[in-house]
């Protein structure tokens, strides 16, 4: 059913908001009123041949084949076309510890992004319980009925262990958007940057602003892909291996970043840096930022509020990025998530491996082909050439990768 007629409100009038009634028109409660989803039949179910093939006794005969041949499941249930968006509640974009209740309303609209932008089905599990092995052993029970996991908004470092151990029972997809999505994005943008200004990724040094899950994963996945060096700070400083506070994730994080062997502050790290990436939601100087090497690349993601300023970083940087719709190049996962699942269910991949990340990274940044430019390193999420482009190069590097089933 469209979502103007199950949303009476935003077909005008006055809604307001919870508890506050006479107060003026809202058009993000009229929005969510009643949900932003729904589940539709793909079969008409008009008089009983119709009733008997949809139901019983018709869907005993399909039962029983899958009951014989476990692998039919994919092809005649909706298994392989829909995925779990799976949420604790602890981490919802930058409201932090909310409960699964209220993450509910981004879970939702995470679904709906992952229909409008990749034509992948997903439901919103929110769970009501922050023990990583109940987290991991609920979805291990869930996991028959779906294609792959999305997990979304579950803290660090909790979040780790989770994804680790369900690849390790899993032989679906389970992908950490926050993580690996923003980490796809953003290699995207600094491939497209590093070739606008005539540079390869292993001339530069970066420093990412958070160790938490995007920070880690953008760390790692960048070294992957070749870049000079990182140095990732927290609010504590470097993390470095003369640290005595860092638990097993930035430890083994200390291990593989920081080859220039910098201690101190961000601050103290950003002096001669050729990028800055910010998933902190902190703030960052101009005068940190004015100590950058000439040519700089800023990536200040935080929402709603980038850790550097667009305008300030314009004065210094030769490629600007944030988060944020409202300024060019927007570093969006939306870029992301739907063309990488769309991909790893359309060849019924076991899992999303580093290869299948750096294809949908390469084929992201290739979309923007002749219209490169300093405000253009990364296309909009509404460009209809992303989500094709990223399936079918995850495909095929699915393929390449031996995790591909057909």
């Amino acid at each position: 059913m469209a979502a103007e007629i199950v949303n009476p409100g935003s077909a005008g009038g006055t809604e307001s908001s919870p508890g506050e009634s006479g107060e003026p028109f809202d058009p993000a409660f009229a929005l969510h009123r009643g949900g932003k989803m729904a589940v539709q039949a793909t079969v008409p179910v008009r008089n009983k041949d119709d009733l008997s093939l949809a139901y019983t006794p018709g869907v005993a005969k399909v039962c029983t084949a899958i009951a014989e041949q476990p692998e039919l499941v994919h092809d005649y249930t909706w298994k392989s076309q829909v995925v779990a968006v799976v949420t604790d509640g602890t981490a919802v974009l930058g409201l932090g510890d909310i409960g699964p209740e209220a993450s509910l309303p981004v879970m939702e609209g995470k679904a709906i992004l992952f229909k409008q932008f990749g034509g992948v089905d997903a439901v919103p599990i929110a769970l009501a319980t922050t023990d990583a092995d109940e987290i991991v052993d609920t979805v291990v029970r869930l996991a028959p009925s779906f294609g792959g996991v999305n997990l979304e908004d579950i803290s660090a470092p909790r979040c780790f262990e989770i994804e680790r151990k369900l690849q390790e029972r899993l032989d679906i997809p389970v992908f950490h958007d926050d993580q690996h999505g923003t980490a796809v994005v953003t290699l995207a943008a600094l491939r497209n940057a590093a070739k606008l200004t005539g540079r390869a990724l292993g001339d530069l040094r970066a420093v990412i602003s958070g160790a938490g899950a995007a920070g880690v994963a953008i760390a790692k996945f960048l070294l992957a892909a070749g870049l000079g060096d990182v140095a990732v700070a927290d609010r504590k400083g470097i993390v470095s291996r003369d640290r005595d506070d860092l638990n097993p994730v930035k430890r083994e994080l200390a291990e593989i970043t920081n080859r220039a062997g910098l201690s101190g502050s961000l601050e103290t790290a950003l002096a001669g840096a050729d990028v800055f990436i910010g998933v902190s939601g902190g703030t960052v100087s101009e005068t940190a930022v004015a100590s950058m090497a000439p040519g700089a690349f800023v990536f200040a993601m935080a929402n709603p509020n980038p850790e550097v300023h667009p305008d300030v970083a314009h004065k210094y940087a030769a490629v600007v990025a944030t988060g944020r719709s409202d300024y060019p190049n927007q570093i969006n996962n939306v870029l992301a998530f739907p063309g990488i699942f769309a991909g790893a269910l359309q060849v019924r991949a076991s899992r999303i491996t580093e290869g299948m990340k750096i294809a949908a990274a390469n084929a992201l940044a290739d979309v923007v082909g002749d219209a490169l430019a300093p405000d253009c390193v990364i296309p909009s999420p509404f460009d209809e050439r992303v989500a094709p482009a990223v399936t079918a190069a995850v495909a095929a590097a699915a393929r390449a990768e031996g995790v591909a089933r057909r």
